[in-house]
């Protein structure tokens, strides 16, 4: 099993731009596909980002392309999401995945970031 600690959620003004890190332990991360969703409140929770485990294909939800980047380091253990052009909608609570490869689903989360775009 893998545990996941997000870190580098914070307080931004709209325009902005923010990382967010994932530091991975109890198992290698190069094995998992890894990925990000966030929830806001009174939302339902939201698909963000992915990075496959091999060739690191990188899939995006449609709010967030062409502004946000994700990026993994296996070597480290990390998982990263560069956030740019920030605005209110983009605050919510961030989180950290990792895929199990027996159910093909999500299993793994950590306890998330706080995000919060000013205006």
């Amino acid at each position: 099993q893998v545990q996941l600690v997000e870190s580098g959620g914070g307080l931004v003004q709209a325009g902005g731009s923010l990382r967010l890190s994932c530091a991975a332990s109890g198992r290698t991360l190069s094995n998992y596909d890894m990925g990000w969703y966030r929830q806001a409140p009174g939302k339902e929770r939201e698909f963000v980002a992915s990075i496959t485990w091999n060739f690191g294909i990188t899939v995006y939800g449609e709010s967030v392309k062409g502004r946000f980047l994700i990026t993994r380091h296996n070597a480290k253990n990390m998982v990263y999401l560069q956030m740019a052009s920030l605005s209110s909608e983009d605050t919510a609570v961030y989180y950290c995945v990792a895929k199990n490869r027996d159910t093909n689903n999500y299993d793994y989360w950590g306890q998330g970031t706080q995000v919060t775009v000013s205006s």
